[in-house]
């Protein structure tokens, strides 16, 4: 059997077909890897606009994001500085209120394996519940808000967010305090790691 690299292990993920059946749209894995990455980003699996272009975060909840990081597209899409491995590969498809959560098959399958070909990590965003419930396990806390507010216990290596969805646009509003103090730190955090 042939030595599996990072580029091989890629290849098999985007043609993983593990869940199809679940999934509406078809499976399309979308994930970006590169052994150097320093920034880790876990969401909770791509949205229809990313499943019909192939491109991560490639919506206007990318553009939020990419403004909550401090980062142009051209550092967020280089994958040997930034990794983006959803808990889940594939567009799960709508809901009643929103996309279906993301397919519960996809991270014990992938991440493990893949996670080890990235020793450079120093930062890893766990954006949404999905993906803080998956990563933070007994340590996150009872609610995504006091997970976040949370945040600077999870630090140097962890750092908890909401997702960056116009749906959470509420959120924000009864949570002044995420764009008063967690942005600045999380902008501050993310800088730090491409000196």
């Amino acid at each position: 059997m042939a030595k599996t690299t990072l580029p091989l292990l890629l290849k098999e993920i985007r043609a993983c077909r593990l869940c199809e059946a679940h999934l509406p749209h078809g499976a399309r894995p979308v994930v970006q890897a590169g052994a150097g990455a320093r920034l880790l980003i876990v969401g909770q699996a791509p949205g229809r606009r990313v499943h019909d272009t192939g491109i991560p975060w490639n919506d206007v909840s990318g553009d939020r994001l990419r403004d909550w990081l401090g980062l142009p597209r051209e550092v967020f899409y280089d994958e040997n500085r930034v990794a983006i491995v959803p808990t889940a590969f594939c567009y799960p498809g709508k809901g009643a209120s929103g996309d279906l959560p993301p397919r519960p098959e996809c991270a014990p399958a992938w991440h493990g394996r893949l996670l080890r070909w990235m020793p450079d990590v120093q930062l890893t965003l766990l954006i949404g519940r999905h993906a803080q419930t998956y990563y933070l396990r007994e340590n996150g806390n009872a609610t995504l808000t006091e997970t976040v507010a949370a945040y600077a216990s999870y630090l140097p290596a962890v750092f908890p967010l909401p997702h960056p969805s116009p749906r959470n646009q509420a959120w924000w509003k009864q949570h002044p305090w995420f764009e008063r103090e967690v942005l600045p730190a999380l902008r501050s955090r993310v800088a730090s790691i491409f000196k």
